[in-house]
């Protein structure tokens, strides 16, 4: 899990087009830990977690202290994220779907929908969304979650 690493480690998420079954979460946790416990970087082991949140985020996360991720380390991770998006017929690399909290539910919505939302008053600067561009394990933390007024997903709309 990520936060057995330190708030520093560097985190990337990825956001399922669609909401993950339970037997497809089990699915990638597995792959997942298989992952992280052979992922180096220059023939150094990575001291690394991954983890799916609310059904539709597969986090990575890598304490660069005991090694730093490479560029070819940084391009297997997205081999490995490539071979789920396959396996599961799903989308992990749409930066323009949005995702929020619409009461207990998670929802996502494309930039034109979401836009569009916002212009009818369906969601509004307290609705809470998912900051994908988190960076380090305590922003994960600390700032994935938050509202619209205060995200990089206002400017977008």
């Amino acid at each position: 899990m990520v936060q057995t690493l330190p708030s520093t480690a560097r985190v990337w998420v990825y956001q399922s087009s669609r909401a993950l079954a339970a037997e497809e979460i089990a699915s990638i946790e597995r792959a997942l830990g298989v992952f992280v416990r052979q992922w180096t970087s220059h023939n150094a082991q990575l001291r690394a977690a991954g983890e799916v949140r609310h059904g539709r985020f597969i986090i990575l996360a890598v304490d660069e202290r005991q090694a730093g991720a490479s560029g070819c380390s940084i391009d297997q991770s997205v081999a490995f994220m490539k071979s789920l998006q396959a396996s599961l017929g799903i989308d992990l690399f749409d930066r323009m779907c949005f995702t929020y909290l619409e009461g207990d539910e998670v929802r996502s919505a494309g930039r034109e929908t979401f836009s569009a939302l916002f212009a009818r008053g369906e969601i509004n600067d307290s609705t809470l969304v998912f900051d994908t561009l988190v960076d380090t394990a305590g922003r994960l933390q600390e700032e994935f979650i938050k509202p619209l007024g205060q995200s990089w997903h206002k400017r977008l709309i």
